[in-house]
């Protein structure tokens, strides 16, 4: 029997469990202190917080397409959501650069990963990273504009669920660490179950071929990572999700002419 007090307690734990990701996941001053078990249970709203930001894009998007062009439009589009997700993500995208090109052990790797400077693989990796964001958005087909953008930021984040559940992490401090204890497949389940339906929603069947394909690219590019490092960490969670959003960004267009 489901009771007021039940109903209650549900909401609270959505709200603070919601709230938790938008404060790892975005710029938004929420200014509140997490517990460790609304770290867990942030991890079931990635997906969720990444279509609000998908949802956001696209609203620039649709603005800047009124009065500028689009390659300059698809510019401001990538500082948009550098500057709403805090450059979190890319930051340990270019750690993980530094990590992966320059040491020659885990622990090396690991230890280059720590050290608050870009080096040069890191710097020309997310050169590199961004070119191909940024010309997949200018050749985006309007047909698949709006689902692309939307599902983009919702699988990215949806990936580092993926990875924070199921694959070791190589240390055993730091917030990725935290989140690997709060982790559980339980968590994993109803993320995938809320990125399914996102995807379905857009696209159809042409949806989940696209979160089959990047389950499918997660694997190989966590089973490398995990392989050099020794397990995964909080830069590798931010790499993998800036990697899928470009993947994304490609697959979309790619799938979508059967659909739109």
């Amino acid at each position: 029997m489901i009771t007021h007090s039940s109903l209650r307690e549900g909401g609270k734990k959505f709200e603070t469990g919601f709230l938790a990701a938008l404060q790892f996941l975005t710029v938004i001053p929420l200014r509140r202190d997490v517990t460790q078990r609304e770290i867990g249970r942030s991890l079931v709203y990635f997906p969720i917080v990444g279509l609000g930001i998908g949802a956001a894009l696209f609203g620039l998007d649709r603005l800047f397409n009124l009065f500028l062009p689009i390659a300059l439009g698809s510019a401001l589009l990538i500082v948009a959501l550098v500057l709403l997700t805090g450059v979190n993500h890319l930051e340990g995208f270019i750690d993980t650069c530094d990590g992966m090109a320059a040491g020659r052990s885990p622990q090396e790797r690991l230890a280059i990963m720590r050290d608050s400077r870009a080096g040069g693989f890191g710097v020309v990796g997310a050169f590199c990273l961004l070119l191909v964001k940024y010309v997949s958005l200018l050749f985006l087909p309007d047909a698949c504009r709006m689902a692309a953008l939307l599902l983009m930021p919702t699988l990215g984040r949806w990936a580092m669920v993926y990875a924070i559940s199921a694959y070791p992490s190589a240390r055993r401090e730091g917030l990725g660490q935290a989140f690997k204890e709060q982790a559980n497949w339980w968590r994993l389940v109803i993320a995938t179950l809320i990125a399914i339906a996102i995807s379905v929603a857009l696209m159809k069947l042409f949806g989940l071929a696209v979160l089959v394909s990047i389950w499918f690219f997660v694997l190989i590019l966590a089973g490398l990572l995990r392989r050099r490092l020794g397990g995964l960490t909080g830069d590798t969670y931010g790499a993998i999700n800036e990697v899928i959003e470009v993947f994304a960004l490609i697959l979309v267009p790619l799938l979508a002419g059967g659909y739109f």
